[in-house]
């Protein structure tokens, strides 16, 4: 289905996830694999947690069907609707985005959600005290599930970084403090979900119900958070893989597994190399039922009060396109609507070879590299392109880090007159790493095509024999013509 990766979504056990000091474990490495290869080809992996966390899921689901069971059917107004107004009703207000806390319904789509947000949401010892108030119970366990899911989520971030070659826990400087500081308000969010509930309207699903309730929302959705886990009782979540085909991914979900995949946010941290999930909820299957469908839903979400940049890509090495270069504030990028064109067409995770240490052969990498040029033929500008970013992370990357240097390039601009000056300033870095001579030293991404094939002749002799000879000439003919 996917080529020559991997058949089916990949399943990664969190245990697997835990970093720890010294040298990456094998066991690590081939779980970051996994989980980075199925986010690339599936945009969502599955998650494994072990029994006792299972456990808590599944008792999560149970609680979320009690608490949606004794709600009154909609729109009849009940006295605990009126006192807990500030908290129950429903805002599109997208300045609202991190304030959302309490029971909400869309009686138009059947949807009703709980939303759990540390700092602001009723906790159950506090709806126990007030009890006699009237106050309705929340589903029970919402801190721990918060806990659990929100731990995974931050693992999760952590392995795609890796693999992505970024520094320790990189995205730490846009999350909620790890526990939550004196009166802070958690930016990310745990919804406890139903859909079609038949007794929302007071009654059964109608047959012209059956019909509009189809999909959830006819639109396609996309999260803004960077990353979100989704565990259901019914299958029924839909996302889209790399080939633009709708895959189930929670079909056949065991006990103690939940659904992983990347919203937009990572996407804007990332320079737009993780691509967030499309995804559609699929509601044929509650076609007479009794109960409708359940689910618990994390949102791993920045804090409010930051900005995105992408300054952790660039000190990796990685080609930052205009369009992530100005830092963008969480605030803005929450209330802005996104369209979903401004999101195909774009280098991602899955334009990334596996480095040679977590993959092994490196003959089979090229041999993976050529089918996949055959099937998919890219323009010989954009090959060439792909070509000197695998280089500079599998060779140049490798010998910075030996030698403990760390890459920044220069400007562009600042480059071209005094690159090949002894006395400029990257002169001993370029010494040390093996810069080719003449080749201004800036991103390969950023170098004429002529030189990007100098750049890739020194760090891979051969490299011209090993590719088409067409591809080769071409390039230099278009190089030439940028030099003159």
């Amino acid at each position: 289905m996917a080529g020559n990766g991997i058949p089916t979504l990949g399943r990664v056990k969190v245990c697997d996830l835990l970093p720890t000091e010294g040298i990456p474990s094998d066991s690590y490495k081939l779980a970051v694999t996994t989980l980075s290869q199925s986010l690339a080809q599936y945009s969502a992996a599955i998650i494994q947690f072990p029994p006792p966390d299972g456990a808590l899921l599944r008792s999560g689901l149970d609680s979320a069907r009690l608490y949606f069971h004794q709600r009154d059917s909609y729109p009849q107004p009940t006295t605990n609707d009126m006192i807990h107004q500030h908290t129950t009703t429903n805002t599109n207000d997208p300045r609202e985005w991190c304030k959302t806390s309490g029971y909400y319904s869309d009686p138009h789509s059947w949807q009703e959600s709980y939303e759990y947000r540390p700092g602001l949401t009723f906790t159950e010892a506090a709806a126990s005290a007030a009890a006699a108030t009237s106050m309705e119970f929340p589903p029970s366990g919402l801190p721990d599930i918060f806990g659990l899911l929100g731990k995974a989520s931050r693992l999760v971030l952590d392995a795609i970084g890796f693999y992505l070659n970024l520094r320790s826990s990189p995205f730490t400087e846009i999350l909620d403090n790890v526990p939550l500081r004196s009166n802070e308000v958690s930016s990310s969010v745990l919804s406890v979900c139903c859909y079609a509930r038949p007794s929302f309207h007071g009654g059964h699903l109608t047959t012209e119900d059956e019909q509009l309730l189809l999909y959830s929302d006819h639109d396609h959705q996309l999260d803004k958070s960077l990353i979100s886990f989704v565990k259901s009782d019914k299958p029924g979540l839909h996302i889209r893989d790399m080939h633009g085909q709708w895959v189930l991914v929670d079909v056949d979900l065991g006990p103690q597994e939940a659904v992983v995949y990347p919203g937009l946010a990572l996407y804007q941290a990332t320079a737009g190399y993780v691509s967030p999930a499309v995804y559609r909820t699929d509601l044929n299957s509650m076609q007479g039922s009794i109960e409708g469908r359940f689910s618990l839903a994390f949102k791993l979400m920045p804090k409010s009060m930051t900005s995105m940049s992408c300054s952790e890509m660039r000190a990796a090495g990685h080609g930052v396109e205009a369009q992530f270069q100005v830092p963008v504030l969480v605030d803005d990028f929450m209330q802005r609507p996104h369209s979903n064109d401004e999101l195909f067409n774009r280098q991602t995770l899955q334009s990334f070879s596996v480095p040679q240490s977590q993959d092994g052969s490196m003959k089979q990498m090229k041999k993976r590299k050529k089918s996949d040029s055959r099937l998919k033929p890219l323009p010989p500008s954009k090959r060439l392109r792909l070509e000197a970013q695998r280089v500079l992370k599998e060779r140049v990357q490798e010998i910075a880090d030996k030698k403990g240097i760390k890459l920044r390039f220069c400007n562009p601009k600042d480059c071209e007159s005094n690159h090949n000056t002894i006395n400029s300033p990257c002169a001993h870095i370029k010494m040390e790493i093996g810069w080719p001579q003449g080749v201004p030293f800036v991103h390969p991404h950023d170098l004429p095509n002529k030189a990007k094939i100098g750049f890739l002749e020194t760090y891979e002799p051969g490299w011209s024999e090993t590719h088409d000879m067409e591809l080769s000439l071409s390039e230099a003919a278009q190089g030439n013509q940028h030099v003159t």
